[in-house]
């Protein structure tokens, strides 16, 4: 049964510090910005939110720069607008990637990359290079401003650290030494769910992150230090199954997701070869 509107409350601040206010004196609501996933939830009924708030118009939210050597992404930046900028294509060229794989045009042009982190799916295009990269989240209330690394921000399935009080206001992510790899593998090139997504930095220290097979996005630790200790790429494959925990689902199975993450990371290992 679809969702009935007059249901639900939606308020629309004008000013970052008006939504701040309300997300602690009106609370608990959700943030909406491009809302690419909550109009899906609303329209088939399984959206269990009814009280949301609209940070659309927060200008304060936009933005693509670089603040003490770090590329800072106003939270209500959107793909296409990673696609376009200069910046992300020269330092975070696996992130331009990641906006491409996003759906078609229309949801690239309204989605959001804070949304795509707020919504908390661990399939989340973005997410495996926000872990690749070393980001951090952050997080404001009307009291403080906090810094999460992301290999913290997700405490479980659907699950994180973000207070009901808190929003989401950009994405800090330290320069990206070595060459950068992003692959997405779904039903079609781009307009579907991810069954396994993966970004990698290939450096003295590799980093590896994958989506889609376990309940968070990953980052593959273990594989990592194998790699990093000398490991060959069959070997390196065999400890990937140690650091994912894929499961059987509508869009797969996890013998799938297993057997395609580490062919991900062949892939990765040899097209980024010195």
């Amino acid at each position: 049964m679809r969702t009935a509107l007059s249901a639900l409350t939606l308020l629309r601040p004008l000013s970052l510090r008006d939504a701040l206010r309300m997300m602690r004196d009106d609370g608990p609501l959700t943030p909406l910005a491009g809302c690419t996933d909550v109009y899906v939830g609303l329209n088939l009924g399984t959206a269990s939110d009814r009280r949301f708030i609209d940070l659309a118009r927060l200008e304060a939210l936009r933005g693509i720069a670089v603040r003490g050597g770090a590329i800072r992404i106003g939270a209500l930046t959107t793909y296409s607008e990673l696609l376009r900028s200069p910046l992300v294509r020269r330092r975070l060229p696996m992130l331009a990637s990641a906006a491409g794989a996003i759906g078609a045009v229309q949801i690239q042009n309204r989605g959001t990359i804070g949304g795509n982190i707020a919504n908390m799916s661990p399939a989340g295009d973005t997410l495996p290079v926000l872990a690749a990269a070393d980001a951090r989240v952050e997080l404001r209330s009307v009291d403080r401003v906090r810094t999460v690394p992301f290999a913290l921000y997700y405490t479980g399935y659907r699950r994180s650290v973000r207070r009901t009080d808190e929003i989401i206001t950009a994405i800090e992510v330290p320069p990206v030494e070595g060459a950068q790899w992003f692959r997405k593998v779904g039903t079609h090139a781009a307009q579907s769910i991810s069954k396994v997504v993966m970004a990698g930095v290939r450096a003295e220290r590799p980093r590896i992150a994958f989506g889609s097979v376990a309940p968070t996005v990953v980052r593959a630790r273990r594989t990592e230090d194998a790699l990093a200790a000398g490991a060959t790429i069959a070997e390196a494959r065999e400890v990937l199954q140690l650091d994912i925990s894929p499961i059987d689902d509508i869009r797969s199975t996890a013998a799938y997701r297993r057997e395609v993450a580490a062919r991900l990371l062949t892939q990765f290992w040899s097209s980024t070869a010195p």
